[in-house]
């Protein structure tokens, strides 16, 4: 059998239909819910083979849409321990995750041509994005903030150890304990976004601010196409004014880096999120270029012989087992990939989808993988993996 007619039926194993919504579950032993950039990458996959069911996968996504506008990360369809937290919330966590909503709806669109299916999921799509735009930058400094570790979708990474005052070697154990921590004190305050990150936690994190700038461009398509001209105005002026926030707030020699507090303070741990930006075409064509030589494909940092290091080999965090601390994760080979394609970089982009696939054939659909040894770790029947049939489409 393919990997991709493995993907496919991987994922289809993973589906699930709980109170009439379908979803995809990332691993059925390890993460049996619902998360939110997770269904963003199974409708995706999804889109090319299966188109009705991504579209059930994102109506299931926003069914659980909050009153502020906000989409929590993860939605607890069923019965379970693993995961479940004292969120303040009834069948929902409070956090939400990198927003790849309007970009997973586009992927579907572009396949079906589906009118009725844009103005369905448009109102929530809006709803989201003003959240993000009008409650997560309570200084209106242009640049959305998040929370909690989780909320950046790499739980575990170092690029946060400063933040949360924990050491490099902490244990994965220890630093779930110090992040629950931020979820009780968050809790007190329900979860408000305007004083909960000036108390506890408070990051610009460059990965999630250029997935937002990217899927604001996308956004203002979908607004364009259904004659939404507040919804295109919305759109196109916060992409420029993120755009530019990101270059004058968290652009240092050559790279963009996450920044904490209202003070702006570097976070200047080297993980993948140097090359997030590429994915928005936040770097110039020069710019793009150096970052690409100088850390993609040096070997001495990012360039492993079995994909892109999480985590710099020269940091003092980085493990090649570590969970977000120098594993390689399918989710930031797909986005390296996209940025790549974007810039031009084609065999640069091949490189990643060929060592993707031979991940895949060598240790099957796990969560994350040994960049040394290409031994995989984590979860088993791991969705993130379906991702390398999209990188096979181009």
């Amino acid at each position: 059998m393919t990997i991709r007619r493995k993907a496919f039926a991987l994922l289809a194993a993973n589906r699930r239909t709980t109170d009439g919504h379908t979803y995809t579950v990332p691993s059925p032993d390890s993460y049996p819910y619902q998360w939110l950039w997770d269904s963003c990458f199974h409708a995706i996959v999804l889109a090319k083979s299966e188109p009705e069911a991504a579209m059930e996968e994102l109506r299931a996504l926003v069914s659980k849409q909050l009153p502020d506008g906000m989409i929590p990360h993860i939605i607890y369809w069923v019965p379970g321990d693993l995961h479940r937290y004292e969120w303040g919330l009834d069948g929902t966590s409070a956090l939400t995750q990198p927003p790849m909503l309007a970009y997973a709806v586009w992927e579907i669109y572009k396949e079906t041509h589906d009118d009725a299916f844009l103005a369905e999921l448009y109102p929530a799509l809006m709803r989201y994005y003003e959240y993000l735009i009008d409650k997560r930058d309570p200084r209106d400094h242009h640049l959305a903030g998040i929370i909690n570790p989780d909320e950046s979708g790499e739980d575990n990474s170092p690029r946060f150890d400063e933040v949360l005052h924990v050491p490099s070697g902490i244990s994965l154990g220890d630093h779930l304990a110090r992040r629950l921590e931020l979820v009780d004190a968050n809790r007190t305050c329900n979860f408000d976004a305007e004083s909960c990150m000036k108390k506890y936690f408070w990051v610009k994190d460059v990965p999630f601010n250029a997935i937002l700038v990217e899927n604001l461009r996308t956004l203002e398509h979908i607004s364009s196409l259904l004659g939404k001209e507040d919804g295109e105005h919305f759109c196109k002026l916060n992409i420029e004014l993120i755009s530019t926030a990101m270059r004058d707030r968290l652009f240092e020699n050559g790279v963009f880096l996450s920044a904490a507090s209202s003070e702006y303070v570097p976070l200047r741990v080297a993980t993948w999120a140097y090359f997030a930006p590429l994915f928005a075409d936040l770097y110039t064509p020069e710019e793009a270029r150096a970052l690409v030589d100088k850390e993609l494909l040096n070997e001495d940092t990012f360039w492993a012989p079995h994909g892109v290091r999480t985590v710099s080999k020269k940091e003092k965090a980085y493990r090649p087992d570590g969970y977000w601390r120098g594993s390689v994760w399918m989710a930031p080979h797909w986005f390296i990939y996209k940025g790549l394609m974007r810039y031009g970089f084609t065999e640069e982009a091949q490189l990643i989808r060929d060592k993707s696939v031979a991940l895949i054939e060598q240790s099957g659909f796990r969560e994350y993988f040994d960049p040394e040894t290409g031994e995989g770790y984590g979860a088993h029947d791991f969705t993130w993996g379906a991702l390398v049939t999209d990188m096979m489409d181009v």
